[in-house]
Order: C-alpha cells, then structure tokens, then sequence
C-alpha cells in the first residue's frame, strides 16, 4: 500500500482560495440562511477545510430587510443586551431592530453561529450585509447561489 498518497491536505493563509458569493435572502427563515451563510464562512464546504485557518469564502447577503421570521417570532423573540451599569438590561425584538438597522438582524444570526474566538471575529469581517438588492461589490465578480446549492 502506497502510504505517500494518503497525506492530509493542511491549508494555510497563503495557500486558501477564497472566492466571492451573494445570497439573496428574500422570504428565507432566518436561521436556515444564518447556518448556511456560516458554513460558507467557515469553509466547511471546501474539501480542504481546516478549522484553524480563515479559509471560507467572501458572502454578501442582499435584501436583508425581508429574510422571513414564522409565527409570532417577529414580536415575541427577546434579545437581551447588558450596558454595564446597574440598571442596564435592554431588550429588543426582531421586528424594532428590522426597523432600525435591518442588517443587524442576519448579522447577530450568523454570528452565534460562528466560534466565539479570534478567528471567529476575523471570519465574521468576510460577511457583508446590505438591506436592498444593490451591493457595492459588483468588481470582484461575486456568483449568485441559492441556499440549498450549498
């Protein structure tokens, strides 16, 4: 048996292809595309994954403002934030925060869905959100996919 052909393929920051995808999230369930879009920044659907390395792919995420909650989510969701102070607890629901940045709502999705590390940060810098169908990215050439290609 030729043991010289079984060698595990380790990916550094060099040698990582990173390419460049949209996904569009109109009418998708918020946790269906927040997992995608992780797993796409995360690279785990590359063969040469390695968990150690930034070695996902770029994502922009357009029409963000109309990704789909079910049931009463919309209202009835709580997210808690804590300001430091006593005193401090603020609580929001999915639909004032669409109203005030309605980016912000794919954003913390996919970040609790992304290690809680340093490398969990940088790759969290390679998503770009937008809230309409237009992105300032049309020079990089990025390709459409649809959520179940992944």
């Amino acid at each position: 048996m030729d043991t010289l052909s079984y060698k595990t393929v380790s990916l550094n920051k060099a040698t990582v292809n990173k390419e460049w995808v949209v996904i569009d999230a109109t009418d998708l369930p918020l946790g269906r595309l927040a997992a995608r879009v992780a797993l796409v920044l995360r690279g785990k659907n590359k063969p040469g994954f390695t968990p150690n390395v930034d070695c996902g792919d770029n994502v922009i995420v357009v029409n963000a403002e109309k990704v789909a909650l079910k049931g009463n989510k919309m209202t009835d969701r709580v997210y808690i934030r804590y300001t430091g102070y006593p005193g401090g607890q603020r609580f929001t629901t999915p639909k004032e925060i669409l109203q005030k940045r309605p980016t912000e709502l794919v954003r913390r999705a996919v970040k609790g869905m992304l290690p809680k590390t340093r490398l969990g940060d940088d790759i969290l810098g390679n998503l770009h959100v937008y809230a309409g169908p237009e992105h300032p990215h049309q020079a990089q050439n990025p390709r459409v996919i649809k959520l179940d290609e992944i």
